[in-house]
């Protein structure tokens, strides 16, 4: 339909290109002014709320809210925080990012940041010192205010110090750098293997072998610390240690097969973590073995696929989402003061008693038809039966 002479041109949005290609100008930027004066108040009480001073009156501050809402404002962080010459933004380097509990570790982190109007960067070394390196360095070109990092595989305290991290506000989690002198939030390791190796040293097993870990980071030696501590205290031989190559479940299988292969293997396994039992127990039901009545079997983590296995697993937890917080804590306390003696916060664990270690009176060694054997002999095996390869499946852990 034509329009008549008088009529009016259809309204077009702020940066619309009017006929002929000129660019229609830009709707009007939201400023201080605009609020104080669609709330009555002066520029200078606005600027207060923006600054979150405790100066202003509840229902002031509410009014003013309601404005900035009302006019579309949108504070500028970036304007402020040159001023300030602070970002407000902290970098988080993980390891390996598919690891299972970094997921809860790094919601703990988050958390926090959230509460104080931090907001939070994530990188992955995928356990690759001269990468972790790159991207310490490219964190503080992006200007964050501090770090929380864990520690990549055969992190040397020089190459931490070559990067920078000395100068800047650092705090390591879950992994300790020997002589690198910085704020370290972490779970108990050593108590933790301490408790499930007390636990089956209560159930009678005498004869306990150790599966998983890489010789090239710390949390193995905390581990290894507390299952030998246990082991000792009881005056019992220590077992059979496997490593693993790689913290996965097809490295716990492959462990597990080789070492049942052989004569007299243990009654019961201390394994790495939860992810390294899994394959575990894989192994062991392909040898017609039952764990949590033939062959005890502990992990460390408590991932959340650890209560819906079968048999579900004993194991400890490592609390990540507590560690996160705590991490994320002691790092805008060093923020606020950088000259702070350093601080370690250790988180303790919990054991969590399931279904893999089977059943006994604390202290009395099980029947061996009730719960697991504690028999000096190996357990007959039953006919073997093959996992298949999406049973192998599973991430790396700490």
């Amino acid at each position: 339909m034509r329009k008549g002479k008088g009529a009016s041109a259809p309204a077009r949005a702020p940066g619309e290109t009017a006929p002929g290609g000129a660019a229609l100008p830009l709707a009007h930027r939201v400023t201080l002014n605009d609020i104080a004066a669609h709330a009555g108040v002066s520029r200078a009480t606005v600027s207060l709320v923006l600054r979150k001073s405790p100066l202003v009156k509840e229902d002031t501050r509410q009014r003013i809210d309601q404005a900035m809402a009302d006019l579309g404002y949108v504070y500028n962080r970036r304007a402020a925080n040159l001023r300030s010459g602070a970002s407000r933004t902290i970098g988080l380097v993980l390891c390996e990012i598919i690891t299972p509990n970094y997921s809860q570790f790094t919601a703990g982190i988050d958390d926090v940041l959230d509460a104080e109007s931090y907001v939070g960067f994530i990188t992955n070394t995928a356990e690759d010192a001269a990468r972790q390196k790159r991207v310490l360095v490219r964190m503080q070109e992006h200007g964050v205010d501090g770090i929380v990092l864990v520690p990549a595989e055969e992190t040397r305290a020089d190459a931490l110090e070559e990067a920078h991290c000395g100068g800047l506000p650092c705090v390591l989690a879950q992994r300790r750098v020997e002589g690198f002198p910085a704020d370290y939030v972490g779970p108990d390791y050593a108590a933790g293997m301490e408790l499930v190796t007390e636990h089956l040293i209560g159930l009678g097993h005498r004869h306990i072998g150790f599966i998983g870990g890489v010789r090239r980071i710390a949390p193995l030696s905390e581990r290894l610390s507390g299952f030998r501590k246990a082991l000792r205290r009881h005056k019992l031989k220590i077992g059979p240690i496997v490593p693993c190559p790689v913290l996965d479940r097809s490295s716990g299988y492959a462990a597990a097969r080789d070492l049942f292969a052989q004569d007299n293997p243990p009654t019961a396994l201390v394994c790495y973590n939860d992810i390294v039992a899994f394959g575990v127990m894989l192994a062991l039901t392909e040898r017609g073995l039952e764990p949590g009545r033939d062959v005890a079997v502990v992990g460390c983590d408590d991932v959340a696929e650890a209560g819906l296995h079968r048999p579900a697993l004993t194991t400890f937890t490592t609390d990540p989402r507590v560690v996160g917080r705590e991490a994320a804590k002691l790092l805008l306390r060093r923020i606020e003061n950088p000259s702070r003696p350093p601080e370690q916060i250790i988180v303790p664990p919990r054991l969590i008693i399931r279904q893999s270690c089977g059943s006994a009176a604390p202290g009395r060694a099980p029947a061996p038809t009730v719960g697991c054997s504690a028999a000096t002999q190996a357990p007959k095996a039953r006919r073997p039966r093959r996992p298949s390869p999406q049973a192998l499946k599973g991430s790396a852990g700490t």
